[in-house]
């Protein structure tokens, strides 16, 4: 079987078109299906919708990101088997985008128009991340999904109790998180210095904050 070899411009094509439609589009999905399905819909004050709406497009603007960093490692990355790694955990990672778009539109909302912002910059980090060697991309990845599960600890707290369709997205992403988390640690990733994870922190709550509101 004949591996295909992609030209500097085939690549740069692949990525834009990912970008494109991370951003606007519709990203091939797995098979699994949408953990809100079948839970009936809240009933939530107009406060409640709004901030659970506003939680929501974080996670989306943070699973924007998410695609962002994984394209760019998986464009850098020097071994095949942790470029796989990277496209396979991408792939799941389009599973969130459509559960968290989803539940926007549901609340009535909309995603962030920061997308192309949250992307770019995602991207950028992670083919820097991927230059310095797998080891520092892999703990890069292991680094990210752990500052992700915080953040949805914290949405998953500040969720009305009543809202089970939120509650089932926001879960099934934590446990998605946790385990790509560990295939970067088992893979070889390493522990990154702690000015890394400051700035990391850093760029999250700018992400926090922007994609609340916008």
């Amino acid at each position: 079987m004949n591996t295909r070899h992609y030209t500097p411009f085939d690549t740069l094509l692949i990525n834009v078109d990912h970008a494109l439609r991370t951003i606007y589009g519709r990203p091939t999905l797995t098979e699994r299906p949408n953990p809100a399905e079948g839970i009936e819909e809240p009933e939530l004050s107009e406060s409640e919708a709004r901030h659970v709406a506003g939680l929501m497009r974080v996670n989306h603007a943070g699973e924007v990101s998410a695609q962002g960093l994984y394209s760019g490692q998986a464009l850098t990355a020097r071994l095949p088997e942790v470029r796989d790694a990277m496209e396979r955990a991408a792939l799941e990672e389009n599973d969130h985008l459509e559960w968290t778009e989803r539940r926007l539109q549901e609340l009535s909302s909309r995603k962030s128009l920061l997308g192309p912002f949250w992307f770019t910059g995602s991207f950028v980090m992670g083919a820097v991340a991927g230059l310095a060697g797998d080891k520092w991309s892999l703990g890069f990845v292991a680094e990210t999904e752990h500052q992700v599960i915080r953040h949805l600890d914290e949405h998953l707290g500040q969720l009305p109790p009543q809202d089970g369709k939120s509650r089932a997205v926001l879960q099934q992403m934590k446990e998605d998180e946790a385990h790509h988390a560990t295939v970067a640690l088992e893979g070889g990733g390493a522990k990154l210095p702690l000015p890394v994870k400051g700035l990391m922190k850093v760029m999250s709550k700018v992400l926090t904050r922007g994609a609340y509101y916008f």
